[in-house]
């Protein structure tokens, strides 16, 4: 397993080689700092382990910029309740408070280890080239246009009932655009506290308030060069729209705390299952705004009118979890077959996926029957 550390204090980094040194299954390449871990970084490393209060860009930044090409563990000695929560929403697989023996980093390396040589045993999802589990005439009518999109820098607004599959739709976006070797940033606007929103996006200067005791790069500075997707558009809080479509204007930020105004060149693809429309009639969203956003809108259909992709999903999610847990290959009844294509879907493929993987942990036998689907209601 080859491992990067990323440690800008010399004696703590000197230590670390010397007691890692004694497990050879390990090869460690360290860093003075997170600038130089991204130059040197490449599909060869398996696992990072980084500091989080270091020059020049901190642990947080650091794993934002890595984008979840890497699995990460942070270590650091002076960590508040705020930074870990962040940590975690980034995905990170580990925290170490400062300090820790050498055992205790082992065995989170082990335990890291041990869950990458588990999902190389599980097969890769059975897609076509463009990533998509299944397809239908309704999907490919959408990814026709987002093909189209995809070679321009034209702001995109994915619309559709939740579980449809709108983040994936955006990093399609990104993975086939003249981006797609720069940062895919993503942001739920629903998901940050409303008085946190602004320096998320914007980032913050040292001193800006009370709790700012280091600068912060927000969101649009993060997806540099890349794309910005801003998920769930219509939870934006109405006092901060005009300030985003300044910056999607006039191409540039200014950090709270800051006189200066910083130049981003981004693509900003957002999303929603609101009615935009109604909210700008009621006065909560915009109208400028969202002709900013909406230069190429794309409907993403439900599931009940993808029905040719649910069984496609459903099998190869079959195969996925069995694997995932260890268990012997098992298959839908043809009454199962039946009751998924006859259900309603209100939660779209985001509960074909729940549904799938609780079926397989419950089913009682290699044949999967629609009592264990657990699909009484909502029938077509």
């Amino acid at each position: 397993m080859k491992i990067a550390i990323v440690e800008d204090d010399i004696n703590m980094r000197k230590s670390l080689e010397i007691a890692m040194s004694d497990y050879k299954e390990f090869k460690i390449i360290t860093f003075k700092n997170a600038v130089d871990a991204l130059k040197k970084l490449d599909s060869t490393f398996d696992l990072v382990i980084t500091d989080i209060n270091m020059p020049k860009m901190d642990g947080i930044e650091f794993v934002k910029e890595l984008n979840g090409k890497y699995e990460v563990i942070i270590m650091t000695g002076n960590a508040t309740l705020s930074r870990a929560i962040e940590s975690i929403q980034l995905g990170v697989k580990d925290f170490l408070l400062k300090p820790f023996d050498v055992d205790t980093l082992v065995a989170a390396i082990k335990r890291e280890d041990k869950i990458q040589k588990a999902q190389k045993r599980v097969p890769k999802k059975k897609s076509d080239a463009s990533g998509f589990l299944g397809s239908s005439s309704a999907l490919r009518k959408v990814l026709n246009i987002a093909d189209k999109a995809c070679k321009t820098d034209a702001s995109i607004l994915l619309l559709g009932q939740s579980g449809v599959g709108k983040e994936v739709f955006a990093d399609y976006i990104h993975k086939n655009s003249p981006r797609a070797k720069k940062p895919f940033v993503a942001i739920n606007m629903a998901a940050i506290p409303e008085n946190l929103i602004e320096s998320e996006l914007f980032g913050f200067e040292k001193g800006a308030f009370t709790d700012a005791t280091e600068a912060k790069a927000g969101q649009f500075e993060l997806a540099q060069g890349g794309t910005l997707f801003l998920d769930e558009i219509a939870e934006m809080p109405y006092s901060l729209q005009a300030k985003l479509l300044r910056a999607l204007q006039e191409k540039e930020v200014r950090r709270l705390g800051s006189s200066k105004s910083i130049k981003i060149d981004i693509r900003v693809v957002s999303a929603t299952n609101a009615n935009l429309e109604q909210k700008i009639k009621d006065g909560e969203f915009r109208e400028d705004l969202y002709y900013r956003l909406n230069t190429i809108p794309l409907n993403i259909p439900p599931l009940s009118q993808r029905k040719d992709e649910i069984l496609e999903i459903a099998d190869a999610m079959i195969e996925v979890n069995c694997k995932k847990y260890s268990f012997k290959a098992k298959r839908l009844s043809e009454d199962a077959k039946k009751q998924l294509l006859s259900y309603a879907w209100p939660g779209n493929i985001r509960e074909l996926l729940s549904v799938i993987e609780r079926a397989v942990i419950l089913s009682e036998s290699d044949i999967i029957k629609t009592d264990e689907l657990f699909l009484q209601n909502k029938i077509q």
